[in-house]
């Protein structure tokens, strides 16, 4: 069953609205934190998890799981620029996950479980560059920050029940890899 790509799009949000995506492991954790961290009128409007990054026209979970189709479990988040800017977001990002281990977070191994950013513009793709330069001076030094920053590609929905996946299942797989580390603010 081939999936809709990018069920946001179709939704009507505020005209000055942006979109961000990140993947850091399993979408599930990514999804968690952010809507916990930026929901609530915090800035986030809404979110959905996916795939994006790869070669493959509509892949599945498993096709991604396979490691084969170059895409990366992704989070796709639509926000308010006047609530919380995409700075903030990039930088939340970076205090979420490990971004020093190369196609994995905790347990999960694969180049789908990679660290990267997709920029839409290049305004994103240059703040997304300078944060990540920062976080490598500044919160990780001596470790290489391996998260691929690039332009975003083509954004595939995941499945439905991906969808809000631990708040339909809270006892569900928890990457250990996935709490908000705390730092001091970048300089």
């Amino acid at each position: 069953m081939p999936l809709h790509p990018d069920a946001l799009a179709a939704l009507q949000f505020p005209p000055n609205s942006q979109r961000a995506i990140f993947a850091g492991g399993c979408f599930w954790g990514l999804e968690e934190l952010y809507r916990k961290d930026w929901g609530n009128g915090k800035g986030l409007l809404d979110c959905r998890v996916g795939y994006t990054g790869g070669h493959t026209e509509a892949p599945s979970y498993g096709d991604v799981c396979s490691g084969k189709t170059g895409h990366a479990e992704s989070l796709l988040l639509v926000f308010d620029p006047d609530r919380v800017t995409y700075r903030q977001l990039v930088e939340y990002f970076f205090k979420m996950h490990d971004p020093t281990t190369l196609n994995r977070q905790g347990a999960d191994t694969g180049p789908q479980y990679r660290s990267a950013i997709f920029a839409e513009n290049d305004e994103q793709l240059k703040i997304a560059q300078e944060i990540k330069k920062k976080v490598g001076e500044q919160w990780y030094k001596g470790k290489p920050i391996t998260t691929e920053i690039r332009r975003a590609t083509q954004w595939y929905d995941a499945e439905e029940k991906h969808q809000e996946y631990l708040t339909k299942e809270p006892q569900g797989y928890h990457c250990p890899a996935h709490f908000t580390r705390s730092f001091p603010e970048l300089k």
